[in-house]
C-alpha cells in the first residue's frame, strides 16, 4: 500500500459548546497543523499515487477557507460542537471532493490543535481490487 501526506498549519478560533469545558467554552485560537494521507494500491502511469501539486491545491484551499475565521460561524459546523474530531471529519469530506484519483482507496485527515494534541478521520474511498 502507498501513502503520500501534505501537511500546513494556520490559525483559527473556536469555542466548545454543549458542556463545561472551562476557558475551552470562551472564544480562543488554535495554532492547527493539518495533514492529509491519500493511501492506494496501485500507482498512475507517471508514478504517482497523485500528484503532489494537485494535492497541495486541494489543502491550500482547504486552509484558505479556515484560516483566521471562528469555526462555530461557519455553515459546516451549524449545531455542532466544533472538537478537532468533527473538525477531521469535515476536513477529509471536503478534501475528498477535490482530490479525485483512480488510484486511492483511502484518505486520512489529522488535525493538530496544538504540539501534543491531535484526531484524525479515515475515509475509505474505494475497496481493495
Amino acid at each position: 500500500m502507498y501513502t503520500v501526506a501534505v501537511k500546513r498549519d494556520f490559525v483559527a478560533q473556536h469555542f466548545l459548546i454543549g458542556g463545561d469545558w472551562g476557558a475551552e467554552n470562551t472564544l480562543h485560537s488554535h495554532h492547527y497543523v493539518i495533514e492529509v494521507q491519500l493511501e492506494g494500491d496501485r500507482l498512475d502511469r507517471h508514478g504517482y499515487l497523485v500528484d503532489i501539486v494537485e494535492i497541495e491545491q486541494a489543502l491550500n484551499a482547504l486552509v484558505a477557507h479556515y484560516r483566521d475565521h471562528t469555526l462555530n460561524d461557519l455553515p459546516e459546523f451549524a449545531g455542532l460542537n466544533p472538537s478537532i474530531e468533527h473538525f477531521c471529519r469535515i476536513a477529509a469530506e471536503q478534501l475528498a471532493d477535490r482530490i479525485s484519483a483512480g488510484t486511492l482507496v483511502a484518505l486520512t485527515a489529522r488535525i493538530w490543535e496544538n504540539e501534543i494534541a491531535w484526531a484524525s478521520y479515515r475515509l475509505t474511498l474505494r475497496k481493495l481490487a
